[in-house]
């Protein structure tokens, strides 16, 4: 049901040196053309602890250009500088288990919304951490037996409009509310008939169409469905996933984490561009244990989330127990003077 909640505490944290990623050559380059990236070492500062903790979450940014993360610690929601910087760090009530999240402009401002899959709630928020609404299982769709049957593991916002939530690990359904938190419909359902769901793992409203469509990461059967937002499908993208995680859209081009050790980018007809960082050892591919001593720079491990902020710079998220951010800063081309 939904409730209004006091304000969550920002925790405040002391600094300690500079940390967040494997160091080595600093002129590691990955894609090609218009995606192309240099994979910046040690970027981020991290306070306190030597060591982010589980990263089983997403990444966003606010109108500030300031980059918002999940762990799974009591630093649940932590923000930083597109440089590194520590800002804030909220939500020590949502520790273990904050997973995907958003963060839209509406007419009263930005807000974040978030949902957490081992509580089964979705919740929508300041960017300070007040909680302004909050919902569990949907009820009225009549398909939970028992509240504890939902464990979602995206959101997604139209501006002002209705909201998506997708229960990747619980059922495989996508549910639809409007802007404030009523029930309207349910999608999907388990299987892996086109319409329905394995672990519908990551939403995103895509705004390139018109009307906007709703993108399905459908991870573990291997592709994104486009469905309008009405719940009807549109159309599958498919054959160049492996465990697609999630969507995140910039500038026309479609960043896709595949937990199975690669980032892959498509461009606005949903066709292939580059696969980044495809990680060769495939004993590493989705493994939440690999060892720091084991990362190396421009590969991933087990990529949950990925982001570009408004510069076009690319943040990736692996799956990790110790917490792995990656920065991948745009390389633009040259022009050559004309003569």
């Amino acid at each position: 049901m939904f409730q209004l909640r006091a304000i969550l505490p920002a925790l405040v944290l002391v600094a300690c040196p500079l940390h967040g990623g494997s160091r080595g050559d600093p002129d590691v380059l990955l894609g090609d053309g218009q995606q192309r990236y240099r994979w910046i070492s040690g970027w981020l500062r991290v306070p306190g602890e030597a060591d982010l903790g589980n990263t089983h979450g997403s990444i966003v940014s606010d109108s500030h250009g300031r980059i918002y993360f999940n762990t799974d610690t009591e630093q649940a929601v932590q923000v930083y500088t597109r440089e590194g910087e520590f800002v804030r760090a909220f939500g020590a009530d949502l520790k273990g288990g904050v997973h995907g999240m958003c963060i839209v402009q509406e007419k009263d401002g930005e807000f974040l919304y978030l949902v957490h899959h081992a509580r089964g709630i979705w919740r929508k928020m300041t960017l300070d951490g007040e909680v302004v609404l909050e919902s569990g299982a949907p009820e009225a769709s009549g398909l939970y037996a028992k509240p504890d049957q939902f464990h979602p593991t995206s959101i997604a916002v139209v501006p002002d409009g209705d909201l998506f939530v997708a229960d990747g690990y619980g059922l495989s359904w996508v549910h639809q509310y409007d802007h404030a938190g009523k029930y309207v419909r349910s999608f999907g359902g388990p299987g892996s008939e086109p319409s329905q769901m394995n672990c519908p793992h990551g939403l995103l409203i895509d705004k390139r169409a018109e009307p906007y469509t709703l993108l399905v990461a459908d991870r573990e059967n291997h592709r994104i469905q486009v469905f309008d937002l009405e719940g009807k499908l549109v159309s599958i993208i498919t054959g160049m996933f492996r465990r697609p995680c999630s969507v995140q859209e910039h500038d026309g081009y479609l960043a896709v984490p595949d937990l199975a050790g690669r980032v892959t980018i498509l461009d606005r007809k949903n066709e292939l561009v580059v696969h980044l960082g495809d990680n060769p050892d495939e004993s590493q591919r989705a493994n939440n244990g690999v060892a720091r001593e084991q990362w190396k720079d421009g590969v991933f491990i087990a990529p949950h989330s990925a982001h570009w902020d408004s510069a076009g710079d690319l943040y990736v998220m692996d799956w990790n127990y110790l917490g792995r951010i990656n920065k991948l800063a745009r390389v633009r081309e040259s022009k050559t003077p004309a003569k």
